[in-house]
């Protein structure tokens, strides 16, 4: 590579070109201008070669002409130092095309190509002058140029076609890249020029692993172009230390470059978090991106283990395809990176964080950072964390922010802040607990709790890694616990400062060595003993390793001594500690101490180090003093600004509390959950219009301190500043020495009324504005000003400033030049404040003023005009076709969500004038909260107008119009506000307060509404406001009648509202009843009901009753006619319920004689029964004979019960239960129907009850039974038997008088010999014999009940058939093998005992068909019939056995087996022979 080098870059660091000649320069700028293009020209029709491919290398290689200098794409400064790239720009083939240029354009076209180049990437160098040529001279170049390229291409074809491999070659670095340092979040770029063919790929490694810039975006960012390679490193941190490799490879061969970066950490006092933005042109890109974020998150609040999502809409431009943005974000300026508790998404044009589980760490201010390469914007909100409701009522909050510190081999210290929140019960301290890494098991570190924010936590196992969590507790109960540590290695610092580490960053490795320790060495003395920390629970000591340890590793005794004495006691005396740090317990506080440390191995025991300084055991880190004075200062409608004074001598300090308190409640509440260390705090989440007080507290591992001293009482509403400038400024009228301006209000008015505006003017001659004058001394309310005292035909500048309380604003944009000329026009000019109100999602009503000039005749009319506000101008289309001549108009929106912009023209008889400025956007939308004026008549007949507003601020006013003009004259209307409630009532409505009622909230976003009070609607109130001056007392009912018990007859109405001063009376027939023997009226004012009743009813009392009322001023009645039928069937109604009664007073059915059918079809008689005494007697009969007589009942009420039987013989009286009646039969007959009746007398009367069960009602009962028999059926099953198949159902109970009906095919079923229906016990059967295929289909039985039946089906067809059929034929088969077989029917016995000598003959019957073979056996062989056995068969049917003689041979076990094609069946037999015996006649 080095061979290629051209000689004056080697002895440059970088390319210096300020050697050459202008001639020369500008001679080789040319031909490679022009060979560039020929080659790109030409390589489209050969092997598709780049541009870049024919430039460099590749020219000194081919080119038969003496080899020329290589171009540069390097951008140097003034000290040769790289700064940029510079993109060469393809020249084309436009000299070809136009010929011959002639020397001003060819100077031109330099100048202006070199100026570009210089300004945009070469800022810096020294201007170059191009020497001007004369036509001449350019005609020569030109000519030299086209035969030059020429030759060439005639000489790379031809070695293409002698050797196509010249060509390929490997790849080369032209320009390597160099190393870097750089500072921490600084951007660094790697550069590399490489040659090579075909065109080699670039690929970038760190540390030998390849770099994907999709893994990391915004991280990496990769750029080839023109053979040119760089990758950026965007905000470098220390892990971007490494070596970086640049490996070119093509199909010639493979080579690599490196360099390395090393970042380092600035430790001035520079916010390192948010780096100084880079603004200007960006050399990659040649373009400047503007950034803007929109739609942004506001302040937010969120609850511990609640999710949380911020997020905003950035805009970026020029929106360029797969250009990557840095987005990052960051909490109180740490950057935060995506872990499991936050998540971070960018969409392309919204970038959002996700807290997935809200931890009061998570409370902070975060801010989104969006860099590009010309700058950064950034947008911050505070998010607030609460605590979560606690486990335990009172139980303190959880800590917050648990870290571990000065981790070793044995223990760690983990320290934590404390909590905001103990809600009223002090902290008594804490308790530490660990979880080993890859386990779910906590553990409690401490037995008591610490009240000390820091714990050394021991018994760590060496290697394994920890979390840790704290949990707070006071006397209420423990909180929950604090969010998990990070994992830490128990592992001793001390082993890893002994150990030397180098990192090879072409591998990837760290390469770790440990010095050799010297064999059998007793450890010498620890040094640097010192205490590190002391309180009244702990101490902790630390100290270095001696320098000879002997072979293995030491450990360490820990001895302490108490001062005074020498007497020293090992601490340790069990385990040695393996590493420099200990921890020492169990210490008496205010004692003193002193420690000293000694070393162990194999070896032995080494000398103690010195001692410590007497260390007296107590609490070294004192509690924080209270902060200072504490101020507030408004902010916002919801947020106040605290300041207050540091705490003085702080140590160690955290970070401050602040609580807030509405004035009165004593109530305080934590404004933040998590510390900050700034003196200043804005608290969010107030309530607008509430008065606080502030105090704070201090912070740090001590504890808090105790509170500040109260803030003053302060209101929050927001800060008041001076307006916005105003806007919009323009002419209404003009005569020659005075102009008429107006103008728009400010958007933003400070907090406070608008007092006035000013007015400046300044004159411009010929494009030269002068000095600035005040128009006016003292301010206009209106927006609209005369300003006076101009020359005429003179052109002027206006600018405004608002004023309020706060001051006078700055001044708006100057306006358009106006010249002060009189206007002669005949139309008038433009209307002009313009004011929407009323918004709402379908209409507006749109305000103005008439223009200031008139134009030749007075105005009589206006138009309206609208549009959407981003439509073209053309897009203007009027509103009303008829000028109105009214200052206002409701105008009906088109579209609702849209947002649209109105203006407003006037018109006189000589036409239509310009149009006013257009409104603001305004968008078609109802917000939220939005109210009505809602009318109200009160009791006195009064009519106001109501109008109420929840969005009120501390400067809100109500302001009432009629017809759009404000009311200041109260004689016909008064307005009275309180609160947010404003009221404006009529004196004296008449015709005159007819019009259109808007009532404006100031200070608000738009509060108004409006009411239009026509004639009608006037009347209506009237009508309204009469009836409540003149009122009616309101019924809830009107006058009604009703029975009462015994048939008392009872008028009664209830009022809606009656006070205690109401009085009623009762007519009758125009004449006043009162309380008497007859009548008796109650009058219940608490619930208004009004009642009159009397004893019984006489023809005497048909007539009117009516009830009249009065209360006060109310008045109403209520009437009741009584008369004709109306009257009889009260009468008869009321005579039968007096009957009723009397009924009553003895024993009497109180459910009369019904049945029930049973569950079990048994048929029930029951009656319900009352006032029952014992001497009540309760008789049954039948027909009118009694079937059943009780006598001694001993309930008072219940229910008599008889079940229906068939025989007429009662059950025994000891059997029935004392308060049921049962006659039990097995079956429901006709017999058992009948007329029943049950008897209930005693000595206060008698009562009975009849039910009819003949004819009709005894069907209905059979009916029901029938129903209960047909519900308890089965499904319908498929049974095979040997003569066909069977379908069943069973029900619980038969009776013989139940209709059923079989169905085949929706089809009643004639039966015969081969189908046939039947009833087993309560098995219901289908009997199909010998079926066939025209058996198959759904079969149904239908039980009859009298009203829609039962019907129980099944399908038998398909596999159900087939199988049914199968097994029909198999039982078929069985049944005529079993009725076939050879059988043996009887005649042998099981033992023959014989005299010898005797005869035994022995006959059994045999059958079977076909005949069977007959066979006999002895002792299981076959005989054979003989004189001595004679075996017989005769007739088919009897077999013989005979022995002519018995002889005691002829003992044995004898069969006979018979067999068929059936079957085989066998008989046995034993014959037992005697001999007859003279002395006592043994048997053998």
């Amino acid at each position: 590579m080095s061979g290629s080098i051209p000689f004056y870059q080697k002895n440059h660091r970088h390319y210096d070109r300020g050697y050459r000649s202008k001639e020369m320069e500008s001679a080789v700028s040319q031909y490679q201008a022009s060979s560039s293009s020929y080659a790109a020209r030409s390589s489209s029709t050969s092997r598709g070669l780049r541009v870049s491919s024919y430039s460099g290398l590749e020219e000194s290689r081919l080119s038969p002409i003496p080899k020329r200098s290589k171009p540069t794409y390097l951008a140097v400064d003034r000290d040769n130092q790289i700064i940029g790239y510079v993109v060469p720009i393809f020249r084309g083939s436009q000299e070809f095309a136009s010929g011959l240029s002639d020397t001003e354009e060819a100077r031109m076209k330099e100048s202006a190509g070199h100026m570009a180049r210089r300004n945009l990437f070469t800022s810096g160098l020294e201007m170059e002058r191009t020497e001007q040529s004369s036509r001449k001279t350019a005609m020569r170049e030109s000519a030299e140029r086209i035969s030059l390229s020429k030759r060439i291409h005639e000489n790379e074809e031809y070695h293409k076609r002698m050797n196509e491999d010249s060509l390929m070659h490997t790849p080369e670095f032209v320009i390597k890249p160099r190393s870097h340092t750089v500072w921490e979040k600084q951007c660094v770029r790697l550069h590399c020029t490489v040659s090579g063919w075909p065109d080699p790929r670039v690929v970038w490694y760190k540390n030998n692993v390849t770099i994907d810039p999709l893994a990391q975006p915004g991280k990496y960012k990769l750029v080839s172009s023109y053979n040119v390679h760089s990758l950026e490193i965007n905000r470098c941190d220390f892990d971007d230390t490494a070596q970086y490799r640049a490996s070119a490879m093509n199909s010639k061969g493979e080579l690599s470059a490196f360099a390395s970066v090393v970042v380092k950490r600035f430790k001035g006092e520079v916010d390192e978090a948010l780096p100084s933005p880079r603004y200007g042109i960006v050399s990659e890109y040649g373009i400047t991106f503007q950034t803007h974020i929109v739609e942004k998150f506001d302040v937010s609040f969120g609850r511990e283990g609640e999710t949380l999502s911020l997020g905003c809409t950035v805009i970026i431009y020029p929106n360029l395809q797969r250009y990557q943005p840095e987005v990052q974000w960051y909490r109180d300026d740490v950057l935060l990176s995506p872990s499991k508790w936050t998540h971070m998404h960018w969409s392309g044009d919204r970038a959002t964080i996700t807290l997935t589980h809200l931890n009061k760490e998570d409370e902070g201010l975060y801010t989104l950072r969006i860099t590009t390469k010309s700058g950064y914007e950034t947008h911050s909100a505070y998010v607030f964390v609460r605590d979560a409701d606690a486990e335990m009522e009172g139980a303190p909050g959880a800590p917050l922010d648990v870290r571990c510190q000065d981790a070793n081999k044995d223990y760690v210290i983990v320290t934590w802040k404390q909590p905001a929140v103990d809600r009223g019960s002090s902290i008594m301290g804490y308790f530490v607990d660990r979880c080993e890494v890859g386990t779910t098991h906590w553990s409690q570190c401490n037995d008591t709790p610490i009240k000390f924010a820091r714990f050394p936590v021991t018994g760590l196992v060496e290697g394994r890694s920890y979390m840790f969590r704290v949990r707070a507790v006071n006397k209420s109960g423990m909180s929950r616990p604090s969010r998990a540590s990070e994992p830490v290695a128990a592992m001793d610092p001390g082993d890893r400062a002994r150990m030397r580490g180098t990192s090879a960053p072409w591998t990837g490795q760290i390469i770790v060595t440990e010095e050799e320790p010297a064999e059998g060495v007793v450890p010498g003395v620890p040094v640097g003993l010192e205490v590190t920390e002391a309180t009244k629970n702990y101490v902790v000591l630390s100290w270095k390793p001696p320098g000879e340890r002997g072979h293995e590793g030491v450990m360490y005794y820990v001895e302490k001594c108490v001062s005074g004495t020498d007497s020293w006691q090992r601490v340790n005396t069990e385990i040695p500690v393996k590493s420099p740090r200990f921890a020492l317990f169990d210490l008496a506080e205010g004692k003193s101490y002193s420690f000293r440390v000694r070393c162990c191995n194999s070896a032995g025991v080494g000398e103690p180090s010195s001692p410590t300084e007497p260390t007296t055991v107590g609490d070294q880190l004192d509690i924080p003093a209270p902060p200072g004075r504490v101020v507030p200062i408004r902010n916002t409608d919801t947020s106040v600004v605290v300041s207050w004074e540091a705490s003085r001598e702080a140590k160690e300090l955290v970070g401050y509390y602040i609580e807030a308190s509405i004035v009165g409640s004593n109530v305080w509440e934590p404004c933040n959950n998590k510390p900050v260390k700034a003196t200043r705090f804005i608290c969010h989440g107030l309530v607008t219009g509430e008065t606080y007080v502030f105090k704070v507290k201090a912070v740090n591992a001590a504890g808090l301190s105790e509170s500040s001293q109260e803030s003053e009482p302060i209101e929050v509403k927001a800060a008041i500043a001076t307006p916005a400038p105003p806007y919009g400024i323009s002419v209404l009228e003009c005569v020659r020495d005075a102009m008429v301006l107006s103008w728009k209000q400010p958007t933003f008015i400070g907090g406070a009324d608008i007092t006035g505006y000013f007015v400046d003017y300044r004159e411009v001659v010929e494009g030269v504005v002068g000095k600035w004058h005040e128009a006016n001394i003292k301010s206009v309310t209106d927006r609209a000003y005369r300003v006076s005292d101009l020359k005429e035909n003179m052109k002027y500048q206006f600018q405004v400033r608002a004023a309020n309380m706060a001051g006078v604003g700055i001044p708006s944009l100057s306006s358009e030049t106006f010249t002060c000329a009189e206007w002669t026009i005949a139309v008038p000019g433009p209307p002009h404040d313009l004011q929407a109100t009323e918004v709402r999602s379908t209409s507006l009503m749109l305000l103005w003023k008439p223009p200031v000039y008139q134009g030749r005749d007075e105005v009589n009319g206006f138009y309206i005009d609208i549009k959407e506000a981003e439509a073209p101008l053309e897009a203007w289309r009027g509103v009303n076709e008829k000028a109105t001549n009214k200052k206002y108009m409701k105008i009906q929106i088109p579209k609702e969500g849209e947002t649209y912009v109105f203006r407003v023209r006037a018109q006189n008889k000589a036409g239509v004038g310009k149009a006013s400025e257009p409104t603001e956007p305004i968008l078609a939308q109802t917000k939220p909260g939005t109210t009505e004026i809602v009318v109200d008549v009160d009791d006195d007949g009064v009519i106001s107008m109501n109008f109420e507003c929840a969005n009120l601020t501390p400067d809100s006013k109500f302001v009432w119009s009629k017809n759009y003009e404000e009311i200041t004259d109260e004689t016909r209307i008064t307005m009275e506000t309180k609160g947010n409630k404003s009221k404006a009532t009529f004196k004296t409505p008449a015709e005159d307060d007819l019009g259109i009622y808007s009532c404006l909230v100031t200070h608000t976003d738009g509060a108004s509404s409006s009411y239009t009070l026509s004639a009608e609607e006037l009347k209506k109130l009237l009508e309204i406001s009469h009836d409540h001056k003149f009122p009616i007392i309101p019924l809830k009912t009107e006058l009604a009648v009703e029975l009462l018990e015994k048939g008392k007859v009872r008028f009664w109405l209830q009022a809606e509202k009656i006070s205690a001063n109401g009085k009623v009376e009762y007519v009758f027939n125009d004449n006043v009843v009162s309380q008497g023997e007859k009548y008796k009226t109650n009058f219940d004012k608490n619930t208004g009901v009004i009642e009159m009743t009397m004893e019984s009813l006489t023809p005497a009392d048909e007539g009117t009753f009516t009830f009249q009322l009065q209360d006060g001023k109310a008045t109403n009645q209520s009437s009741l006619v009584l008369i004709g039928d109306v009257f009889k069937q009260l009468q008869k109604e009321s005579e039968f319920q007096r009957k009723e009664w009397f009924r009553k007073q003895g024993p009497h059915f109180v459910e009369y004689l019904s049945y029930e059918v049973t569950p079990e079809c048994c048929v029930v008689l029951k009656c319900k029964v009352g006032n029952i005494k014992k001497e009540t007697v309760a008789l049954w009969y039948k027909d009118g004979r009694e079937i059943k007589a009780d006598e001694h009942l001993t309930f008072t009420e219940g229910v008599l019960t008889l079940e229906i039987a068939q025989r007429d013989t009662p059950a025994a009286v000891a059997d029935i239960p004392p308060d049921d009646v049962y006659w039990r039969r097995l079956k429901i007959s006709k017999k058992d129907a009948g007329i029943y009746e049950v008897i209930l007398k005693d000595d206060r009367g008698k009562d009975s009850s009849t039910l009819n069960l003949t004819d009709q009602g005894f069907k209905n009962m059979m009916n029901e039974v029938f129903s209960v028999i047909a519900n308890s059926s089965t499904a319908l099953k498929i049974q095979s038997t040997e003569e066909g198949i069977r379908l069943y159902s069973f029900v619980s109970y038969y009776n013989d008088e139940l209709h059923v009906t079989w169905h085949h095919k929706d089809a009643a079923i004639a039966f015969t010999d081969r189908i046939k229906s039947g009833v087993v016990g309560e098995q219901l059967w289908l009997q199909i014999s010998e079926p066939t295929d025209k058996d198959k289909g759904k079969y149904a039985i239908e039980f009859f009940d009298g009203k829609g039946g039962l019907r129980r089906t099944v399908e038998l067809s398909g596999q159900a058939f087939d199988d049914a059929y199968a097994e029909f034929q198999r039982l078929k088969a069985a049944a005529i093998a079993e009725r076939n077989r050879a059988r043996v029917a009887g005649g042998l016995p099981d033992v023959v005992t014989i005299q010898e000598g005797k005869a035994l003959n022995l006959t059994c019957n045999i059958s079977g068909d076909p005949l069977p073979e007959v066979t006999w056996l002895k002792n299981d062989r076959e005989m054979v019939s003989d004189d001595h056995y004679i075996l017989k068969f005769e007739s088919g049917k009897f077999a013989s056995f005979t022995i002519s003689t018995v002889n005691t041979a002829d003992s044995g076990k004898y069969s006979i087996l018979v067999k068929n094609k059936y079957g085989t069946e066998s008989g046995d037999f034993t014959v037992s022979v005697f001999m007859p015996d003279d002395v006592g006649g043994k048997k053998k």
